[in-house]
């Protein structure tokens, strides 16, 4: 292949982005021992050393184990910080436990966050990957999401996400999971007064049920915001505007954060805060 020889080419770039996507997709063979969090966050510093010297703009990758994901990453931290910085931001990264614990902060204090995790969703729902959160205790939350964030009209409504193991308490599944938010269970007797922002005027609710297996993630996020609150739901939004897809890039959440009156940018485990 010596055509391949001439890096940072178009033709160069593709190739090795497939060669990359090929090898992520890869079983990788990680020592069942205490060592697998050494052995993964060696692999994700290699994965995102080698996008950034091949100039590819982001590549997904996941771990799964005795079938539920262990790590997964769709754009790497470079592509993160590229796009922060394009804009002029001030961000700090924490670890996870701090990034948890800030971000369910934030949502329980009325603000908003885009937040931007790991792959992109494929279809019509934000399942918490690209997503805007807000405070489902606030009834006001749902008409200030919709007039300066979304730009679309009163009366649309928000979905609740809901710790998995939770949401028999606060909707009427019947036992069903509802992980990719297509049921539309009743409320149960009390929870509208409790999550107004999610609950909708005929007391029902297009749930999301998150578990850790799907998306640990999201999942942690839930349990922080119900240590933070005694709620473990959130309300839960597409992250874009009316008119326009989902965001994708780091790049696409970044101005989406901008444009709107969305408060923090939680990205990877950068957290943004806009200016006073």
């Amino acid at each position: 292949m010596k055509w391949f020889s001439r890096p940072g080419t178009r033709a160069s770039r593709i190739v090795l982005g497939s060669v990359l996507a090929v090898l992520a997709l890869l079983p990788i063979r990680l020592r069942a021992t205490d060592a697998l969090d050494v052995d993964i966050e060696r692999f994700a510093r290699y994965l995102d050393a080698l996008r950034v010297q091949a100039k590819i703009p982001g590549l997904s990758a996941t771990i799964l184990q005795d079938g539920a994901v262990r790590w997964e990453q769709g754009f790497g931290d470079a592509d993160v910080e590229r796009a922060l910085q394009a804009h002029g931001l001030s961000y700090r990264k924490l670890d996870d436990a701090t990034f948890m614990t800030s971000v369910a902060d934030s949502i329980a204090s009325d603000q908003i966050v885009g937040w931007f995790q790991g792959r992109m969703e494929l279809g019509p729902r934000a399942l918490g990957c690209r997503s805007i959160l807000g405070n489902p205790a606030n009834a006001a939350m749902k008409d200030h999401i919709n007039a300066c964030v979304k730009f679309r009209e009163e009366f649309r409504p928000f979905a609740p996400a809901i710790l998995a193991e939770r949401a028999e308490e606060f909707f009427e599944l019947n036992g069903c999971e509802a992980p990719y938010m297509v049921l539309v269970p009743d409320a149960r007797p009390g929870v509208a007064a409790r999550i107004p922002a999610v609950v909708h005027v005929d007391n029902t609710g297009r749930v999301q049920t998150v578990s850790k297996q799907l998306n640990p993630r999201f999942h942690a996020l839930l349990e922080a915001l119900d240590a933070r609150t005694g709620i473990p739901v959130v309300l839960n939004t597409s992250f874009n505007v009316k008119g326009e897809p989902i965001v994708c890039t780091p790049g696409d959440a970044v101005r989406c954060f901008l444009n709107t009156d969305i408060d923090v940018l939680a990205i990877n485990n950068y957290v943004v805060e806009k200016s006073c």
